[in-house]
């Protein structure tokens, strides 16, 4: 391995040597030992190596960035000299900054090396579980990967945080088929940093195969109507990046569009809800441990019992804006079960759906959506009637929180987040016209 603590100090004096003023840098060696499975056979067994230097520097309030993937003296050089000329080149901007100093620290964090003998095992136990338990899934291509990464970030403000991290990662896409009836794809995703279970009893996966199966057979709905959703942990998550992409995000903050601009420390959300950013939670595997700008990362709530507490922002736009720079800018969500059962919210349900995926267009600057819900279920009468296909439903991304029905007491932790299902009501559905 090669010593990246050396070529992060060569890239700060020779940064400080070409005039930069501030700057930050991080210097990374991965390895990679992937295994694919295409067509329900192994197909593929290999080992990656990949390295990077990233740095950023300021000259004279303007900011300039270069890349290298090479370590030789030449490469170093030659990307602080791009650095150097694209930050000349630039606009200067009082809001540009890095963190000041912090803490040094050293984080080791999951498997760093990896047990490819368990690891190959678990991987073929996965294919005979879905083979034996689920027949009519078709694995379209299976990526299993484990990753060791080493890397070093430092800033001139002193700063040094030293990271040796390792997981596994499990990554499906498949569809259920039975003589000419087909689902469409599906996909499911597992991180973990321990091999002491089978791959199907980790987050959602086991669901995911039975919903995909389930979905072979579908009931007719027709008409439209104002119901109730209930997102799994799966579309829950996509529903919550894209809240948090139009009214919490850089973008929209300095952009000023944000519709929560001017609601911070106010009631945005039902009061039952929370929703915190946790890269440091025992579930999340191998959480953020600091930020791009160069701070150490702390959990934090976005939302607290409905009342919005935080924006996620990178430090430039938080000093744009007057706000707070998030304390880490990771998507490590978690909510907090509730008290009610998944079989009690689908009991409480007049007419709804239970989405497992939602499919449409990036939503409006308001929050409206609108789009097709895909691997989804008609719930009436607080019964589940069957697979439902060409759905359509519209709605609010805002309304949505505060038109919240219920939380679930099952969560899914899938080693990036940790989340319930939750039903929503005031959507409107629309099946075949």
């Amino acid at each position: 391995m090669t010593d990246i603590k050396r070529i992060a100090e060569k890239t700060k004096q020779l940064l400080t040597d070409a005039g930069a003023q501030k700057a930050q840098y991080t210097v990374t060696e991965k390895e990679k030992h992937e295994f694919n499975v295409d067509g329900g056979e192994f197909s593929l067994f290999r080992t990656l190596f990949d390295r990077s230097l990233s740095l950023t520097a300021y000259k004279d309030q303007k900011k300039g960035s270069a890349f290298t993937n090479q370590f030789d003296d030449a490469a170093i050089e030659g990307a602080v000299a791009d650095c150097i000329k694209s930050a000349e080149s630039g606009v200067a901007d009082e809001a540009f900054d890095i963190a000041p100093g912090q803490e040094n620290r050293v984080f080791r964090d999951g498997a760093y090396e990896p047990d490819i003998d368990l690891f190959f095992e678990r991987t073929r136990e996965l294919m005979d579980d879905i083979r034996k338990k689920h027949p009519k899934i078709l694995m379209e291509q299976m990526i299993v990967t484990h990753d060791k990464i080493h890397s070093i970030y430092q800033n001139t403000n002193g700063t040094e945080f030293e990271v040796y991290e390792g997981a596994y990662s499990v990554s499906l896409m498949y569809s259920a088929h039975e003589g000419e009836a087909t689902t469409s794809f599906f996909g499911s995703d597992i991180y973990t940093d321990k091999l002491d279970r089978p791959f199907i009893e980790l987050g959602s996966l086991e669901k995911d195969l039975s919903d995909t199966e389930a979905q072979l057979s579908t009931v007719p709905m027709e008409g439209k109507f104002e119901g109730v959703i209930v997102l799994t942990p799966g579309s829950l998550g996509e529903f919550l990046g894209s809240i948090i992409s139009n009214f919490a995000s850089d973008n929209v903050i300095l952009e000023k569009t944000s519709i929560w601009l001017e609601k911070l420390g106010r009631q945005v959300a039902d009061e039952r809800l929370t929703i915190s950013m946790c890269p440091g939670d025992s579930r999340i595997v191998c959480g953020q441990r600091y930020t791009q700008d160069g701070f150490l990362a702390e959990d934090y709530d976005l939302i607290r019992n409905g009342v919005l507490k935080s924006f996620l922002l990178s430090l430039y736009v938080a000093n744009k804006s007057g706000f707070a720079p998030a304390r880490n800018t990771s998507f490590s969500v978690i909510i907090e079960n509730g008290d009610t059962s998944c079989e009690d919210m689908i009991r409480q349900i007049k007419k709804g759906l239970i989405i497992g995926r939602f499919s449409g267009g990036q939503p409006g600057i308001n929050g409206e959506f609108s789009g097709v819900a895909k691997n989804s279920f008609l719930v009436e009468d607080g019964r589940i009637r069957g697979a439902v296909s060409e759905t359509m439903i519209n709605g609010n991304l805002a309304d949505l929180l505060n038109n919240l029905v219920a939380i679930s007491k099952e969560t899914v932790a899938n080693g990036n987040t940790v989340l319930p299902y939750m039903a929503f009501d005031k959507v409107v559905i629309s099946g075949k016209q």
